[in-house]
């Protein structure tokens, strides 16, 4: 066997995100690409900001000896310093460089969380919409995903999640602005956690991690503030990405904030040092650190991305779809009019119209739109939505 019965499994059930991505290039190629509407995949599309790239140039020029060198594996220094104090400024907390470590994005981020804290069988608990790869990313370390549902408009469901805890509950990962859903968690509703999860660990002597996953939290509409979580709850750890935020998912640059009142955190901090090292990423690219202390305070224009969300939900409206506005992020999860949504999203593809089953997020019955596309796919796609809807209604 090539690959092992694991694996081959997961191959088998691979993620409907890149089924859907990869059923668009071959669509493209026989309709034409104006003539498929391609909403599967959450890569950004608008354009990175100006400050980025100038910052690219600046930097590129450097022939210093070594600059293209190793560094501490937590990053660079100065770069550790930058982001500790944006994000102190955010938070208000008191951050140092030592509360930082830099990653290979998001994904790197809560892959080096998942191994610090994890002995096998130790349980992650997720609220339900979750993002597909958080299955994976627990079991890569020998972990068990643990599901609690949401509200009916996707906000925590407090009381699901404390009935998913058990004596082998490690942590709480949680994602908001949420992917799929574009649904930010209110500032109670975290207290509320935080509070729940101190009484928690008391009562198993041990400590429960928060974990917060929050590429978006730059990207919020209507006023909408993403809450703290190291205001909230001193065993909290932030895995953050600038991919959303500055537009370069290809660039794999993100971080690990570890709540500096944490137990234990000298031992924490040494362990995510060491499974950033261990786990092969070895250290954040070093260019991209170098770029990053000249735009911390640059982001993308979100009035695009709100402007998009509102065509969008405005159409599917129209049609007679269901759904809650997101709050941040750039998906919208709709209803999907028939209980099976993978049939309702295969529907949908025979207008060339690419969407994501919720089933692949663990919601049953919905369906992801990743709005982050030009306006002429949101506007030409609403014909094909309509007719779609209206073979079902």
């Amino acid at each position: 066997m090539a690959v092992s019965k694991k694996i081959e499994g997961m191959i088998t059930q691979s993620s409907w995100i890149r089924k859907m991505f990869e059923d668009g290039i071959r669509l493209k190629q026989q309709f034409g690409a104006e003539n498929v509407f391609d909403f599967s995949l959450g890569n950004p599309n608008v354009q990175p900001p100006r400050e980025l790239l100038k910052a690219f140039l600046e930097v590129a020029k450097d022939e210093r000896p070594g600059v293209h060198g190793y560094m501490p594996n937590a990053g660079y220094p100065e770069t550790r310093l930058a982001v500790a104090a944006q994000l102190g400024r955010e938070h208000g907390v008191k951050l140092g460089p030592e509360h930082i470590i830099m990653t290979c994005g998001a994904a790197g981020a809560l892959n080096v969380i998942l191994k610090a804290i994890l002995d096998p069988g130790d349980e992650v608990v997720t609220p339900v919409p979750f993002f597909v790869e958080y299955r994976t990313y627990v079991d890569n370390h020998n972990g068990v995903t643990k599901l609690a549902k949401t509200k009916s408009d996707f906000a925590l469901d407090l009381w699901a999640i404390e009935e998913a805890i058990t004596e082998r509950t490690r942590a709480i990962l949680i994602n908001s602005p949420n992917n799929p859903t574009g649904r930010v968690y209110d500032e109670a509703s975290i207290r509320a956690l935080a509070s729940m999860l101190e009484d928690k660990g008391k009562k198993f002597g041990r400590i429960i991690h928060l974990i917060s996953d929050e590429p978006y939290d730059k990207i919020v509409y209507d006023g909408v503030k993403v809450p703290s979580l190291l205001k909230a709850y001193r065993h909290s750890l932030i895995a953050n990405s600038y991919s959303k935020t500055l537009s370069v998912p290809g660039e794999r640059i993100g971080f690990i904030a570890v709540n500096p009142e944490a137990d234990g955190l000298e031992l924490l901090l040494g362990g995510l040092v060491m499974c950033n090292r261990m786990l092969g990423f070895v250290n954040a690219p070093a260019f991209i650190q170098r770029v990053l202390p000249k735009v911390l305070n640059a982001k993308v224009n979100v009035e695009e991305y709100k402007r998009k969300r509102d065509l969008l939900c405005d159409g599917l409206a129209a049609h007679g779809y269901e759904f809650t506005k997101p709050e941040g992020a750039f998906y919208l999860f709709p209803k999907s009019p028939i209980a099976d949504d993978v049939e309702f999203v295969r529907a949908l593809q025979k207008k060339n119209i690419l969407t994501v089953p919720g089933s692949g997020f663990g919601a049953p019955g919905y369906f992801r739109i990743a709005y982050c596309v030009d306006d002429s796919t949101i506007v030409n796609s609403m014909k094909g939505f309509g007719e779609v809807m209206a073979l079902y209604r």
